[in-house]
């Protein structure tokens, strides 16, 4: 069982929670964003429901678990919450977490799962398991950041509260590993996107499903693709895990926007991104009627630029269909050579195969 103490790190405390608490933990569990994502707080939350919270905190430490409101250590202002829940024995837990709205962006979350999993594997606590949204970028942020290693995604594990289910990203912190912060290859790109003034690159989000969907089924876009037909399920999916994919390292997703009006005009990404020899691969689609405007190439430049300024990527890389000259075309006027042929690489709907033209951009050298 594990042991109330009180926890100091930094600029925070964490300690049991006490009626004093109360009110603080109506307000910080009131707001929209903390719903979201907690899908078994009451909507609206009351005192009543912090009561019951305080009766489940004792239920917690109880049961082998631990509970802690997170408070300003000068102020001793009410910041959060992060507790321990004993998962099936064998000296495992899980973690959670809330911060509330007021504390955000100061990296609270993260000090205290850090400051609590030390503390727990100092007790004999030998694995902690943290499972985020594959949506929640602010959880999957504080998962990397406290040196907890992904193991795995949980395909619909639980229903959000509109009842869509939801797929989880499985993390975990063993006693014996480094707890070092997880290396992030991408920086984040912000709201406002890469722009030349004519396009506009910005990630692309569950609201673009429609018309990526549109994009993934356009004749003129399916002759080109090996993957299978696109749902508009399976692409609001996969729109769903782009902040998850540029977190993690594994890849750019970014929609290609008219500059002046913002409309949906098609979609780029880097994916295949390997770090040990930093080298990516380009791809990219546009909806027939932004065509012929040289909206591809302008989109293909701006995303180079930033990742040899913003990455350390040294090779992108792309591979044409042997007759796609209209590809072959952006990327020339990008900058890229040709580098190789791969013959019969591309399976094509009559049983035969197309040769694949790959082609190279290398980081400019200094100097």
């Amino acid at each position: 069982m594990l042991p109330r103490e009180v926890i100091s790190v930094g600029s925070l405390i964490l300690r049991p929670p006490s009626r004093d608490d109360l009110g603080a933990i109506v307000r910080a569990s009131s707001d929209a964003e903390t719903a979201r994502f907690l899908y078994l707080l009451p909507v609206p939350y009351t005192s009543k429901d912090a009561e019951s919270y305080l009766e489940l905190a004792e239920r917690r430490w109880a049961e082998g678990g631990a509970e802690f409101s997170v408070v300003d250590a000068a102020t001793g202002r009410y910041l959060g919450a992060v507790g321990l829940r004993p998962t099936g024995g064998h000296g495992a837990h899980e973690i959670g977490y809330r911060v509330a709205e007021w504390a955000r962006g100061r990296g609270v979350a993260t000090a205290a799962t850090r400051a609590v999993s030390e503390w727990a594997f100092d007790k004999g606590v030998r694995r902690i398991e943290l499972r985020a949204e594959v949506e929640n970028l602010a959880s999957l942020r504080v998962a990397y950041a406290a040196g907890y290693l992904q193991e795995g995604i949980e395909r619909e594990r639980r229903r959000t509260r509109d009842g869509r289910p939801a797929d989880f990203v499985a993390f975990a912190r063993l006693a014996a590993d480094p707890g070092e912060a997880v290396p992030r290859y991408l920086p984040l790109l912000g709201a406002e996107g890469l722009s030349d003034g004519v396009v506009r690159l910005a990630p692309v989000t569950v609201a673009d499903a429609p018309d990526f969907h549109r994009l993934l089924s356009a004749p003129s876009i399916t002759r080109w693709m090996m993957a299978p037909p696109s749902t508009i399920e399976s692409t609001e999916r996969r729109c769903r895990y782009t902040g998850y994919w540029w977190l993690s390292g594994q890849r750019v997703e970014l929609a290609v926007r008219d500059a002046a009006t913002d409309a949906f005009a098609g979609h780029i990404q880097l994916a295949q991104i390997a770090p040990l020899i930093d080298q990516a691969m380009l791809g990219y689609s546009l909806l027939p009627a932004f065509r012929g405007k040289g909206f591809m190439s302008r989109a293909v430049r701006l995303l180079v630029d930033w990742a040899f300024t913003n990455t350390a990527l040294h090779r992108i890389v792309a591979g044409t269909d042997v007759t796609n000259e209209a590809s072959q075309m952006v990327l020339e006027r990008a900058g890229f050579s040709r580098e190789a042929v791969h013959r019969e690489l591309f399976p094509r709907p009559d049983g035969t195969r197309g040769d694949d033209v790959e082609w190279l951009l290398l980081r400019p050298h200094e100097g």
